[in-house]
């Protein structure tokens, strides 16, 4: 029963390192990347869709992206979508594809995004610690309940607040990857 606890905390653990990777493709380094427009949501026939599923997505070049919608009647939806979304780009339309040319970034605008980027690992290790806490809970009320002896709670407390620590350090290592790539020119 212990094990399985903390394979859970594992599996539960790697998502949140999953969905922070994710958080971090959306943003702007100034190389372009599908995931940066791939989750804009278009108002598709009336329903929030992600672009990625109404159009395919291509990068033509280093800094440039092309959105061609599958349904050509769409794509004043994606522009539209393009312009409200954080990206702060404005994206060309001529009548079949939608092109969207990344400027370089300024040094202002750099610091900015390594600061959200740093918002994003805080949330991550907030995840994480959040994680630690269930599970330290779980192992105390199988201690009480007298499925697991004391040494066995503090032996298993322990490999939980390891697998904490191995985890805050992933984040710690993408943060620190993505900060680089933010702020190398």
């Amino acid at each position: 029963m212990p094990k399985t606890e903390l394979k859970e905390l594992r599996e539960r653990m790697d998502k949140v390192i999953d969905h922070l990777k994710g958080e971090f493709l959306a943003i702007r380094t100034g190389r372009a990347h599908p995931g940066l427009v791939s989750d804009i949501k278009v108002d598709y026939y009336g329903t929030p869709t992600p672009i990625k599923q109404v159009a395919t997505i291509s990068i033509p070049e280093g800094r440039q992206i092309a959105v061609a919608p599958f349904d050509r009647t769409a794509l004043k939806l994606v522009e539209k979508a393009i312009l409200a979304s954080s990206l702060g780009v404005t994206p060309q339309n001529d009548g079949e594809i939608i092109r969207i040319n990344l400027p370089e970034l300024t040094g202002e605008r750099r610091v900015e995004l390594t600061k959200l980027v740093g918002k994003y690992a805080e949330e991550g290790r907030i995840a994480l610690r959040n994680l630690r806490r269930d599970s330290n809970e779980t192992l105390k009320k199988m201690e009480k309940n007298s499925d697991i002896s004391e040494d066995d709670l503090k032996k298993l407390t322990k490999e939980v607040q390891d697998i904490t620590d191995e985890f805050i350090k992933k984040v710690d290592e993408a943060l620190k990857a993505k900060s680089a790539e933010i702020m190398e020119e």
